[in-house]
């Protein structure tokens, strides 16, 4: 693989040949000589140059995202062919949501380090990490239903959800003994999304989300688990982030013979020839821990 083809993957992904110069400690000058002596070889015009913003053409973002696989595979085979196929060494980037990753990968993780010296981790919590080609990132974890894409998937498990409220709350408010008593309650959401999804039960049944009245919403698992403590209302959440509490009897458990569908998770990753061991070896641990 020739410097040329990396000083260019380099400029596309800062988008100017001044901070791609700025990275690599070169005059910028010289990296612009460099890309069009490649253009010159490969007879395209490969980037657009403004003063603003250099970015691909049609062709060079097609070569880009071919050259960006194989410096990435490349990468990969040199890390374990020097470290030995079945060793855990070099980089690995995870990306996951906040609550979920903070509960389950975070342990993963450094279970990981703590078997190899040579493992660094780096761990990306939120929710906008899309473009993993982009981010350089190996492996994303995905909570529901996959859209149909060209990532590789593999399941990991089953997150089982509740219908959970407080005691106090439910001294003022009632119990709900039906589906349809829902109606009457205040739910506690996650996201705007969720307060447009129907209720789905195991059994066929739903209570439609025309039906749910909410007053707050708040993207994070940990902050709605207070919430609900707070008797603000009741929410539908996965089981793991108030099993203590369910056992301490700090929130009910609604409509128990009413069972919810689970949420499946999931890895994903680049289509690859081959997987790295420090990514099906994440991927191993993590469906053990759940």
């Amino acid at each position: 693989m020739d410097n040329v083809e990396r000083l260019f993957l380099r400029v596309v992904e800062t988008g100017s040949f001044k901070r791609a110069a700025e990275q690599l400690n070169q005059e910028p000058s010289s990296i612009s000589r460099k890309i069009a002596a490649l253009e010159d070889r490969l007879k395209v015009k490969l980037l657009r140059r403004s003063t603003q913003r250099t970015t691909p053409t049609e062709l060079g973002q097609r070569y880009y995202e071919r050259m960006r696989h194989i410096v990435d595979e490349q990468t990969e085979l040199e890390e374990e062919i020097r470290s030995g196929v079945n060793r855990l060494s070099g980089t690995l980037r995870i990306a996951a949501p906040v609550d979920f990753g903070t509960r389950f990968v975070v342990p993963v993780a450094r279970q990981m380090q703590q078997q190899s010296d040579d493992l660094n981790i780096e761990l990306l919590l939120g929710s906008q990490f899309d473009n993993l080609q982009e981010r350089s990132i190996d492996v994303a974890v995905r909570i529901g239903n996959l859209p149909d894409s060209s990532l590789v998937a593999r399941k990991l498990g089953d997150v089982p959800r509740v219908l959970v409220a407080s005691p106090d709350y439910l001294k003022v408010h009632g119990e709900p003994q039906t589906i349809d008593d829902l109606e009457q309650h205040n739910f506690v959401q996650y996201s705007p999304e969720a307060r447009r999804s129907d209720i789905k039960f195991a059994d066929g049944q739903y209570f439609p989300h025309t039906k749910i009245h909410s007053n707050i919403t708040v993207n994070s698992v940990e902050a709605i688990r207070e919430l609900v403590l707070a008797n603000v209302g009741i929410h539908l959440g996965p089981e793991w982030i108030f099993k203590n509490d369910l056992s301490r009897g700090r929130v009910v458990r609604l409509l128990p013979d009413n069972g919810l569908n689970s949420f499946p998770a999931h890895a994903v990753y680049l289509a690859r020839s081959y997987l790295p061991f420090k990514t099906r070896e994440f991927t191993r641990l993590l469906a053990d821990s759940l």
